[in-house]
């Protein structure tokens, strides 16, 4: 099988004493570390094979195809199809997302709303203030509502109950908007000519293309988490771990169904891309783990970064973290703090909590980090209420490729 990284990990766990040994990762937590893709299509219950977009909240899978929206309930092992039936605008679906029992679908006849999880919808159109009736891609936050129409870049105040419409003249890099992400006052635009980025929530934006490493300019679909972002091109899904500055380019070589992606979403550690092949799911996470017990199955926190990273940019350098059965719901970190300068301010990498049975698969990615020595800590809480620690040590050189990364060590609290 394919990996796109091979990594250590280690676990921390409460005890007296521990003795280090080599393990297998528990059946569970090997089911997910594999960076292939397998694929769904109409003999799944997929309304196309043509999947347009996708967006995924715990069990639930939301696959916008060429012939309806697509529900999955058991984490797309299978589907059941909505169509205008249910009143869709169109059975053409660009787009989907969903918060709570809303579901947005962005279809060719409008903006279709459903406030009771799908079951049925009702439609907004140009009358709304839409741009345009050819609506490719949608995203909500709260009471804002952002569409991405043929005409432009829609954006709601009201919870979609009017729309003010983006163009060119405030810097997207075509009229053409495929897809729409946003985070904060931070807007991503999927758009026929790159990936159009706003910092001033939509107000205006600056333009990302195939110079920057995308697999072609035309991006059908976007999604961030933190500073890594997925666009999804008609070259391949591209990805960025500087928040759209460059990116990195991913084909049918790495498994995908098709080269031409429609639309992407991550959770974790697993990225669901939507192709014209059908829906490619991958999970990046190691294949063996060294463990501060010898027994396996131990609730514990995971930490991972790659020794043979060494030598490559510190800069997109992929980080590992998870956590099995430990307290539920509780809060995890990860930091990364310089050991050359103590002075330096510890900055947080990702932090949240792990899911209702304690566990937690996560990949995040390094930014630019001066020449020096740095800790990265994964923290976590026991079951039993104590607190989980782990420490992992690299260094970066003068040309900022990681020069050494050492063996994880326990200890207290953070600096």
């Amino acid at each position: 099988m394919k990996r796109f990284w091979v990594a250590l990990v280690l676990l921390a766990l409460i005890g007296v004493s521990f003795t280090a040994a080599t393990i297998s990762v528990s059946p569970a937590h090997a089911a997910a570390c594999f960076s292939s893709f397998t694929n769904k299509t109409t003999a799944d219950g997929l309304g196309d094979i043509v999947v347009n977009g996708v967006y995924a909240v715990g069990s639930n899978v939301y696959a916008a195809t060429n012939g309806g929206l697509s529900i999955s309930t058991d984490g797309g092992a299978t589907f059941t199809n909505k169509t205008t039936t249910n009143g869709l605008g169109n059975n053409v679906v660009h787009g989907v997302y969903a918060a709570g029992s809303t579901v947005y679908a962005a279809t060719d006849g409008g903006l279709s709303i459903s406030a009771d999880g799908g079951a049925t919808f009702a439609n907004k159109t140009t009358r709304d203030g839409l741009g345009s009736n050819n609506v490719l891609g949608v995203y909500a936050a709260g009471s804002a509502v952002y569409a991405a129409t043929f005409d432009g870049l829609s954006i709601s105040t009201n919870g979609g109950a009017t729309f003010t419409n983006k163009t060119t003249v405030d810097g997207l890099g075509n009229n053409v908007a495929h897809g729409v992400y946003a985070a904060g006052s931070t807007v991503y635009a999927a758009t026929d000519g790159g990936l159009s980025i706003s910092a001033d929530g939509g107000a205006t934006f600056a333009n990302k293309t195939t110079a920057d490493g995308l697999g072609n300019n035309v991006v059908r679909g976007v999604y961030a988490a933190g500073s890594t972002v997925y666009a999804a091109t008609n070259g391949g899904l591209s990805i960025s771990a500087d928040g759209g500055a460059t990116f990195a380019n991913k084909t049918t070589a790495d498994g995908l169904g098709n080269n031409v992606v429609r639309g992407v979403y991550a959770a974790g550690s697993t990225v669901h891309a939507a192709t014209n092949g059908g829906l490619s799911n991958s999970a990046d996470c190691p294949s063996s783990a060294t463990a501060s017990s010898a027994s396996s199955g131990t609730p514990g926190i995971f930490l991972a970064v790659n020794p043979a990273l060494v030598g490559t940019s510190v800069t997109g350098a992929p980080i590992y973290c998870g956590a099995e059965g430990i307290q539920p719901n509780s809060a995890y970190t990860l930091s990364v703090q310089s050991v050359t300068n103590s002075a330096l301010t510890r900055t947080v990498l990702d932090r949240g909590t792990v899911n209702s049975q304690g566990n937690l698969d996560e990949r995040v990615w390094l930014g630019a980090l001066n020449p020096g020595s740095y800790k990265i800590v994964m923290t976590g809480i026991h079951a039993s209420g104590s607190q989980l620690v782990l420490t992992n040590y690299i260094t970066v050189d003068a040309t900022g490729s990681i020069g050494s990364v050492s063996a994880e060590s326990q200890q207290p609290f953070l600096n």
